[in-house]
């Protein structure tokens, strides 16, 4: 796969992001929340250098399984492709379903739930260790023919669709169309943890698996968004984890092996008999919905808006196909990224640790893409502008500690 979908579509996704949120913004319909969209496209800038680094890894197991193919598929063609299309959205049906019916399914695929929000920046909040699973789902596609570079780049195609129905902008279509396409509707189901609409709606593009399969609910009532358990946090590396670390915590605490071993394909919430019942998480407060706010450090939404623009750049040094990076340096720069999204948590959560985190990252950031930049002989104007981001960035943390240090250590988060 010489080309990699998810970069070639990224300046579509930022487009349609920005022109949702300047809607709402015009609107005022509160459709936003700040931290929680900080948070979320935090998340997805690391998600994007996960997604290239999973492909890469499945790319040689699709080349091995189709060569077990009896036949292969001409995937140039417009009928193949509709085909391979159809397959793809068939078993993201399934994949999805196991990703909400089992322990360890649930586990993977939690953290795009997690946000309490619906818009095109939760539509990017993606699990890191779900898109090892996703992949692996899609197998018997390259058993009957299909070339594995075309199943992937598919797959990415898949996924890319699915960022449209993210949004409560969107209201009901025409009931021809809500009849057979997953709609903004259904997908607003699907995210919402009301008692009627909990495990609905798994369809990606069309909603006939649902409505073939026992599992569609439409809208009917105002949604709630979010987990029943909330993660009450913004940590990247919480929200991703925070389920396998219960399931890791129950398989160790059981006394039986064969509990043990089946914990992990068991009903999402299943506990072996000799765990006592998990105790329910709480969202609702006399009745009414309660979304997590934190208390951020004073003065840092212009620091955290500037440096996720910023971001953008860095995120295809590592996901683009034309990038003048190797392995390793993106290796380096991903992790750098997951700092970088760890370190605006902590702003947003007042944590002592999160300026100094910022300030590694940053230094970091900037004197190894720079240099980076200048061994590969990239246009000097990259290198240029990579050396100005860190001079601004380090003046920007500088004058915002000046700040911190004369105000308030935190202020509440308004709303």
């Amino acid at each position: 796969m010489s080309i990699n979908v998810y970069a070639v579509a990224t300046p579509f996704v930022i487009v349609l992001a920005l022109t949702e949120f300047a809607w709402c913004v015009a609107r005022r319909n509160g459709y936003y929340s700040f931290q929680d969209s900080i948070a979320s496209m935090g998340t997805a800038v690391m998600n994007q250098c996960v997604n290239v680094a999973v492909a890469l890894l499945v790319l040689p197991l699709f080349t091995q399984l189709g060569q077990f193919a009896p036949w292969r598929l001409d995937a140039s063609s417009p009928l193949s492709l509709v085909a391979l299309f159809l397959g793809v959205d068939f078993l993201f049906y399934w994949f999805h379903r196991f990703g909400h019916r089992t322990n360890i399914g649930w586990a993977a695929h939690s953290p795009h739930h997690s946000t309490e929000e619906l818009n095109y920046a939760v539509a990017l909040r993606a699990s890191v260790t779900q898109r090892l699973f996703s992949f692996l789902f899609y197998w018997p596609l390259v058993l009957v023919g299909f070339p594995p570079e075309a199943v992937l780049a598919m797959v990415a195609f898949h996924l890319v669709l699915q960022f449209i129905p993210h949004t409560r902008v969107i209201p009901k279509l025409p009931r021809w169309v809500e009849s057979w396409l997953n709609t903004p509707s259904h997908h607003r189901v699907h995210h919402a943890r009301n008692d009627a609409y909990i495990d609905k709606n798994y369809a990606g593009f069309l909603i006939i698996w649902d409505r073939m399969f026992g599992t569609y609910a439409e809208e009917t009532e105002p949604c709630s968004y979010g987990l029943t358990t909330p993660a009450n946090t913004w940590d990247p590396t919480a929200i991703n984890f925070q389920q396998w670390a219960r399931l890791f915590a129950d398989a160790v605490a059981t006394k039986s092996h064969w509990d043990r071993l089946r914990l992990w394909v068991m009903p999402t919430g299943w506990r072996p008999a000799d765990l006592p019942p998990r105790a329910l998480g709480y969202w609702k407060q006399e009745g009414a919905e309660v979304k997590y706010h934190s208390r951020e450090l004073p003065g840092v939404r212009g620091y955290l808006v500037f440096q996720l623009f910023a971001s953008m750049p860095f995120m295809l040094l590592v996901s683009h196909h034309a990038s003048p990076l190797s392995g390793w340096q993106k290796v380096v720069l991903s992790l750098l990224l997951w700092a970088m999204a760890t370190a605006w948590s902590g702003m947003l959560e007042s944590k002592a640790w999160s300026e100094p985190l910022e300030l590694a990252r940053v230094l970091a950031m900037g004197v190894a893409v720079t240099l980076w930049l200048v061994w590969a002989s990239a246009p000097q104007t990259w290198s240029a502008l990579t050396a100005a981001w860190l001079m601004v960035s380090l003046v920007w943390l500088r004058v915002a500690r000046g700040t911190a240090s004369r105000g308030p250590q935190s202020t509440p988060y308004p709303g």
